[in-house]
């Protein structure tokens, strides 16, 4: 089980380091159909691996300046009071419907990879940094001295998306990058790059509130979560390193194709 547990950590801390928070999709159904974890248990697993992962590249996007906190705090208050809530509701559903949800949300994550890669095939220069065209004006506007025009409804937008997000994450292990990066820049119309750095702490923070939450009801399987843990925050640093070489369209269809044939895999599980 231990080597199996670093092998799998390896594989979701490397997609996550490509992807920016997409890669985490895979930590589920690696934790489930590889090391035979039950869903309840492997989505708590889920949301600790990923929530550390991120933290790494959290700290880095710290360093490098490129976090922009106003967001970050309003958009991760939102998401710690949805994530546990999202637990709750995980311990109320049969096996059968979390797996089926599960695959459900892969379907629509490795669409909406897919059409971006195709829409923007000039703009996908790494698999995380991709473009979202959205019709409508921003709510509040990240200006070009970086100083972000914030008001309270700049602020409830974000912390109801932030809400949204943690439910999602609660609910099926996820960190919720695909939901969160979108947001960032259709609220604020920040660039990608920060968006994806920004991302990454909020994710932490989202993750951390599941993983509380899991705790106090001692769902989390430690002998798994340790080495699948560190395992993944390793392959994450090598990840990132290797995303501006590796990423572009070509490799951003490749995800899409692989998370939408994790959906359709774990919706035909269930259905036949």
């Amino acid at each position: 089980m231990l080597p199996l547990a670093i092998v799998v950590g390896g594989l979701v801390g490397l997609a996550l380091g490509l992807t920016g928070g997409g890669g985490s999709i895979f930590a589920v159904p690696l934790l489930i159909y590889v090391l035979g974890l039950p869903p309840d248990r492997a989505i708590p697993v889920s949301l600790v691996a990923v929530a550390l992962t991120a933290l790494v590249g959290g700290i880095q996007s710290v360093r490098y300046r490129l976090v922009v906190w106003q967001p970050t705090v309003f958009f991760a208050l939102g998401g710690i009071v949805g994530a546990p809530l999202g637990m709750v509701a995980a311990r109320g559903m049969d096996e059968g419907t979390l797996v089926a949800g599960f695959g459900t949300l892969a379907l629509v994550v490795g669409t909406l990879m897919w059409r971006a890669a195709v829409s923007f095939p000039a703009q996908a220069s790494a698999v995380r940094a991709r473009q979202y065209e959205m019709d409508g004006g921003p709510v509040c506007v990240l200006a070009p001295d970086g100083q972000l025009r914030f008001a309270a409804p700049c602020a409830g937008v974000l912390a109801v998306a932030g809400f949204g997000t943690g439910l999602l994450s609660g609910l099926f292990g996820v960190g919720g990058g695909f939901l969160i990066v979108p947001a960032l820049v259709f609220v604020t119309r920040m660039g990608v790059h920060r968006a994806v750095a920004t991302s990454l702490l909020i994710i932490s923070a989202i993750g951390s509130a599941g993983a509380v939450a899991a705790l106090w009801h001692g769902r989390l399987d430690w002998g798994v979560l340790l080495p699948f843990t560190g395992a993944a925050a390793a392959a994450m640093v090598v990840g990132r390193l290797l995303a501006g070489r590796l990423a572009g369209p070509q490799l951003q269809k490749t995800f899409a194709a692989m998370i939408t044939g994790t959906g359709l895999a774990m919706l035909a599980h269930t259905l036949l």
